[in-house]
Formats: C-alpha cells, structure tokens, sequence
C-alpha cells in the first residue's frame, strides 16, 4: 500500500509492479486478523505522512515530532480497526472503501485508489470498490467451499477498468517557463534573506525574458512578504509583464487579514488570487474559535488564521484560461469541480525536506488530472516543476 510512492521516490515507475503490490495491498487489508488490521492502518499511516512532522521543526516545536508521527499512525490504525466490526456481516471491503471518503479535519491526502494512479487500472472510486468486492467474494467462495467457478463473474468488471485507453492531450500553444526554486525553509521568511529571494525571482523573471519565453511561473510565497504592499516592486514586476506573463506567489494583505495568494502581472496589469482550500493546521485550524485563538497563540505566536477565498480563480494567459491552486489546493476536489481543462499549481515543498511528500503530492495531482482531464503545470520551490498529463 505504500511501496507505490518510494518507488516514485526512487524514481522507479513499472506499472506491472505497482499494479501487482496495489492489489496485494489491498487484499492483505482483507484477510488479515483484527490486530493485524491495526497495524496494517497503523504502518499506512505511519508510511505516507510522517513527513508532516517536518514542518514543526520551522516553528520550533521539534519536541512535537514523535507525537505528530504517532498521531497518523494510530489514527490510521483505529480507522482500519474499526473496518473489522463489519467482518460478522462479510463487509469489511465495504468500511475499507468508505476511508477513501474520508478526511479528518479537512485533511484529504489519504485516497487508497491512488495506489493504482501509475497501473495498470484506472485509480478511481469504482475501481477501489470492484478490487475489494472481488477480493472479499473470493474469501467467501474459499470460505464456503462453493465452486469457484462463480467467481468468473467477478472478474467481468476488471475487463472496464485497465488502464489502456490513450487519451489526447492538447498543450496550449504557449511558450511557458517553469521556475524550480531550492530557497531552504529556514531561510526563506527571513527579514535579511528578502532582498536576496527578491534579486533572484527577478533575474529568474529576465532570464524567461531573454530566453524567448512568453509566460513564466514562480512557486508558491516565492516573494515571502506582503506583495501588494511593497509598491516599487510591484511597479518593477508591472513593467516586466509588458515582456512576459508572470505568475508568482506572494501574501497578500488587505490591511487587517493577510492570504495566501497569487499575483498574475500581465501588460501592466495584476490579478490576485487569494487560496481557497487552506491547509488544516497550517493555514487554518479547523476547530471552535476559543481553541483556535489558544492554538494559535499557544504555537503559533499569535499569528492569525488566512482568509480562504470563496471559489477558485482563473487566469488568462495568452487568451487561454488557467485555473490557479495553490499548493494543498491542487490535491483538493474543489479546484476541479467543473473539469479546468489547464490547472497552475505552485507549490512550497521545502516544509517537508527530505521527504517523500513531494511524491505523494505529485501522485494525487496525478491523480486529479487522470479523473478531470485536466493537465497541470506544478511549479515548486524544494521539488521538481513539471506538466502533469493525464
């Protein structure tokens, strides 16, 4: 259930493999004993998000790290727990498809289907459930010794859900750059770093120009201040854009709230795109105000919640309409609710260096743009840029 994403890591994808251990995977979730299914749940969650313990080590709360590590793993190992209680009515496939719907506390990365988004099935919902039904069926014939010859029926459904159709994918015919950023987490919010990550943003910004670019993207808070409110630089990003469309992330603060936003510079012009999923924690505490208001000030330093905007923002760049994300956004299913035909999203990895989290974030991407048609631009700082096509 896991190997998918190290693979990824190692920079090794056989669709053969990952189709053999995503199925495998799924059946040892089946077949294994109440206590087994604990740990099963305890090592998925431990395997795909310890590295979110990293982001504590930049707010300094490096002594949180165990406990943030042993809170995904046993969260996940009692939702796996409790998928046993159905095993007197034969249904544990059943619990084990609902963890795919669900998200605690608005955290939406553990999706099981994507262990099959570099297969040789579709990594999709219908897919998850005709796997785990044809598996819980074969225990079932096993186990009431009927002729397995019944189970053929089961496997009609697998012939609908290989992966094998090739689809057309259509790039917009614009010459655009996109700018990989190594700024290290530690330096990067830094009052003395700031007039260095600006320098090195603009000369990313002419570089595109000279090179013949049309467009070009910067990752996530690349500008790590109120963009809006520093006027020179504003004025010098308006001038470039006569040159080139500029895409960058920067905050964006309106006075009393501040956002985690987008600036789009085109022809003189600006376009601000504030975020609309926030990340649980990060950005927002998703809890009654009296604890978010002690959270905040208790870690936190006071800092106030981001405003999420209230529905996506689209660009256009060259006449042809982008949907903006940002970071967590792109993983999210709201950003492609009406099926965006081109999706940029900037991304801030360098929270969770070394780690497999850009992994996992670039196979969820994959994933939505497998569901949604959708081809996206990811543009990172701390991780590989690259267009993700379905």
């Amino acid at each position: 259930m896991s190997l998918f994403i190290y693979l990824d890591f190692l920079g090794f994808e056989n669709r053969a493999i990952n189709t053999f251990f995503g199925l495998i995977g799924l059946y040892v979730a089946l077949i294994v004993d109440k206590k087994g299914l604990f740990w099963y749940g305890f090592f998925v969650g431990l395997l795909w998000f310890w590295w979110i313990s990293i982001s504590f080590i930049y707010y300094e709360l490096q002594y949180l790290i165990p406990l943030i590590v042993l809170f995904f793993a046993v969260l996940y190992g009692v939702l796996f727990f409790v998928t046993s209680y159905l095993d007197k009515f034969n249904l544990r496939f059943v619990g084990i498809f609902l963890l795919s719907f669900f998200e605690p506390m608005g955290f939406n990365w553990f999706k099981p289907e994507i262990v099959f988004v570099s297969s040789y099935l579709n990594a999709d919902k219908i897919t998850l459930f005709v796997v785990l039904a044809f598996f819980a069926s074969f225990m079932y014939i096993k186990n009431h010794k009927i002729n397995p010859k019944w189970l053929l029926i089961f496997l009609i459904p697998f012939l609908f859900l290989a992966d094998v159709k090739k689809s057309e994918v259509t790039l917009p015919n614009i010459k655009i750059k996109l700018v990989t950023m190594d700024t290290p987490q530690d330096l990067k919010w830094h009052r003395e770093y700031q007039s260095t990550l600006i320098g090195q943003n603009l000369r990313e910004i002419e570089t595109a120009i000279n090179e013949g670019y049309e467009a070009v993207v910067l990752p996530e808070a690349t500008f790590a201040l109120a963009l809006n409110v520093k006027e020179p630089l504003m004025d010098r990003l308006k001038e470039l854009s006569y040159k080139i469309d500029i895409v960058t992330g920067g905050i964006y603060f309106d006075g009393t709230h501040h956002n985690n936003s987008t600036y789009f510079f085109s022809k003189g012009e600006v376009q601000i795109a504030n975020k609309m999923v926030l990340v649980p924690f990060g950005e927002a505490t998703p809890l009654p105000k009296f604890m978010v208001d002690w959270i905040n000030d208790t870690f936190y330093g006071g800092e106030e919640d981001f405003v999420p905007a209230v529905q996506p923002t689209d660009f256009e760049i060259k006449g042809v309409k982008f949907r903006n994300a940002i970071c967590y956004e792109a993983t999210s299913k709201e950003i492609y609710e009406d099926n965006p035909k081109y999706v940029i999203a900037t991304s801030n990895n360098a929270w969770f260096l070394p780690s497999i989290e850009p992994n996992l974030q670039k196979l969820l991407m994959k994933y939505y743009a497998k569901k949604h048609h959708t081809v996206i631009y990811s543009v990172a700082n701390g991780s590989k840029s690259e267009i993700i096509i379905f």
